[in-house]
């Protein structure tokens, strides 16, 4: 089995996350999104989502979790395998 099949570069909500900041009412900056993320206890800054969203970084399940709450998404929206967003 080739190894490489199972190696993912950046992580699979990237462009979720940016869809999901634009699509509040008023959109939410990456430090909007940041705040609100810390406000929950996760300790995250603005350079982290910017890098998330340029795929530079992988999300751990509970920044993924964390990002869903902020967003006020699901994790399954997140990474993709829904297309229906309620905000």
């Amino acid at each position: 089995m080739n190894k490489s099949m199972f190696l993912i570069k950046g992580n699979i909500c990237s462009d979720r996350v940016r869809l999901g900041r634009a699509l509040h009412k008023p959109p939410l900056t990456q430090d909007d999104l940041a705040r609100k993320m810390q406000l929950m206890g996760m300790d995250i800054t603005p350079l982290i989502i910017s890098r998330i969203e340029k795929n530079q970084r992988h999300v751990c399940d509970a920044e993924l979790r964390m990002l869903s709450k902020a967003l006020g998404v699901t994790m399954d929206w997140l990474c993709g395998d829904e297309n229906d967003i309620e905000l």
